[in-house]
Order: structure tokens, then sequence, then C-alpha cells
């Protein structure tokens, strides 16, 4: 999947549900970076591990009962370590318990329409019913990389380590990561690997060359080496078969905006950001078509920054992407005594 676009590349029995193991984690984290970008929580807040977290098998930073440790530390433990007990710890510090988080999860799925999703635990620990697909472990990949960048920052670490604090004193834990495409392929900055008995190995990467993001996305490989060169194989042929498409000066055929009852008679409009579009090797770029449409009838008061229409692009006829244009500056409702005073105005010189 190209990940600025979601246009799917490649595919091969994408929607088959499987177990996805510790990629669940993506869903979980997902959920946190929202709690963040909404203010509910901070990187720097303090995290208390219940007992039930602390007893999460598999793979874990061995987080112990009562032990606090700040949302950074907790993401940095899940993304780069996998924890278990990380992820839970989490989940009911957001929504009060497990069980209610991935209620949240599946909620979550649906409104990505992740039609072949049901998650049952918070980390990928083999569970009766806990399956997605590829298709669908890419929409929410896509969703936290193209949504939250700042995923990347503690994805792509290779090798880390935190200080446990209990009542027994203070102890250095190392993490590392289990992403071995890091080091070995040129671009790649995540995501998440995933290995258990029952889903074998599994793992969303994503990786960025020239400007050209993609997401590669493998389930049930017999063992962590197939994982990573059946990974790099979709990213290998992703990055021979697109070009990025860049509109550099989408506003050059805008041209002045009227605007009917305001102070002014016209809006200015902010630079519109620039449009991109993803080529397949089938495509051609001249064939592009943009189309500026003003709102009908722009009626004052217009606040700075609000939607005053938007340029149309499309290829062959099919649309295949749209951009805003937004006002520059905020422009009030003409009042009656400010009309006739302007009239008045431009009457005044002429009567000299």
């Amino acid at each position: 999947m190209e990940a600025s676009t979601g246009k799917i590349l490649y595919e091969k029995n994408s929607e088959e549900q499987k177990p996805p193991a510790s990629v669940t984690k993506i869903m979980t984290l997902l959920l946190i970076f929202e709690a963040l970008d909404s203010g509910k929580l901070k990187l720097t807040d303090d995290i208390t591990v219940s007992a039930y977290a602390a007893s999460m098998g598999g793979s874990q930073v061995y987080l112990e009962p009562g032990e606090t440790q700040t949302v950074e530390t907790m993401i940095k433990c899940i993304a780069v370590a996998s924890a278990n007990d990380a992820c839970v710890a989490m989940a009911e510090h957001l929504s009060g318990s497990e069980e209610a988080f991935v209620s949240r999860m599946n909620e979550r799925a649906k409104e990505l329409k992740m039609e072949h999703t049901n998650f049952v635990n918070c980390c990928g620990l083999d569970t009766d019913g806990h399956e997605t697909c590829a298709k669908d472990i890419a929409l929410m990949s896509r969703e936290l990389t193209v949504k939250h960048p700042d995923i990347f920052t503690y994805s792509s670490i290779w090798m880390d380590e935190f200080t446990h604090t209990t009542k027994k004193g203070e102890s250095v834990f190392g993490l590392s990561n289990t992403n071995k495409l890091l080091r070995n392929y040129e671009g790649c900055n995540g995501l998440k690997t995933g290995s258990t008995s029952k889903a074998r190995f599994c793992l969303s990467a994503t990786a960025t060359r020239n400007n050209i993001s993609l997401i590669a996305v493998v389930m049930a490989c017999p063992d962590s080496k197939i994982r990573m060169k059946d990974a790099a194989s979709l990213f290998n042929y992703g990055f021979a078969n697109v070009t990025l498409y860049q509109d550099e000066k989408p506003g050059e055929k805008i041209g002045a905006i009227p605007l009917r009852g305001g102070k002014e008679r016209t809006v200015a409009y902010e630079e519109p950001e620039t449009f991109t579009y993803v080529l397949t090797k089938d495509e051609d770029s001249s064939s592009i078509q943009k189309e500026v449409k003003i709102a009908e009838g722009l009626k004052a008061p217009v606040k700075k920054g609000e939607t005053i229409g938007e340029i149309e692009y499309s290829m062959n006829g099919k649309p295949i992407g749209a951009i805003p244009i937004r006002a520059a500056a905020g422009i009030e409702k003409s009042s009656f005594l400010y009309s006739y005073g302007q009239l008045w105005n431009r009457i005044l010189p002429q009567s000299w």
C-alpha cells in the first residue's frame, strides 16, 4: 500500500483472516496517539502498573505491580520491545480495563472499514476469535503513520533502555527491536513485528524513499527470515513501480474570489497545500487535470482559515483527490451604515 493515498499496489489473499500476534499493537498505539492528540494523555504522565498488567506472559519488559513509568517509556516498550505488560497497563489507564479498551479498538476498526477484524485483547496473545487480515493491518498502519508520524520516533529505534524503579530499587532494562529491516532495508522506519505459535511470523513494515512511503504487510510466514525477505520484496516491487506526482503551483488558476455582503468585495486565499498523487507505471501525469471550484454565492462573514472552495484533480475523467482553498483573512459582514458610508465615500469626490 502507498501510504499517502491508500492505493494498494499488490495483494495476495489480503482479506484472509489470520491471527496477527503482536501486530495487534498497531491499533493499541493508534489509540494511545489519538489520546495524546486530544489532550487526554501527555508523554510525561505517569502510568501505574496493575497486578493484572504485570502478569502478562509472552513478550514483556517485566514491569512490576505498583511500578510507574511515563507514557513515553510505555510507548517505547510497546513499539520497540513489543511489551504485552506495557500494552495492558496503557489500556487500563485509558479505558479503565483491558476489556473496555478492546471494545474501543473494535469500534475504531469499524470506523477504518477494517471489515475482517475482531480484537479480543490489546497485545496479540493467541486467543480464539482474535483475527484480522493483511488489508486491515495496512489500513490501521496507514492511519497511525499518516495521522501520527511521531510514531516513527519510536518505531525506528534499534536499541534503547529504561530504568525499572520499584521497592527493590533501580535496574536498567534493555530494549531491542525485532524488525531487522530497520538495519537491512534502506528507508525502513517501522512498524511492528509479531509472532506466536498460532500466528507464526507477521510484520507490518514501513519505508520511505524519495518522498514515497509504502506499507508492506505479511502474515503467517514460517520464520523470521522469510518474513523480512517477503516484506523487502513487496517494498522493492512498490518502489520500482510508482512515481510521485506533485502539483507545485496548485493556486495559479484561482484568481480573485468574489464575496457578497462583506466589508471587502473579494477575499484573499492561503496558498493551497501541494497536491500529491502516486502514479503506477501504467499511468501518465499528463492525463491529470485540475478544476478550481469556489463556493457558489460566497457571503460574508468569512473566518480566517475557513474553507471557501477546493481544487479537484482527476485522471481520465475519474476523481483522484482534492485540496481545500482557505480564506487568508477574516472578513466581517457589511452593515447598512458601513455600506452607506462606503457609497458616500465613492460619490463625495465626484461632487467636488
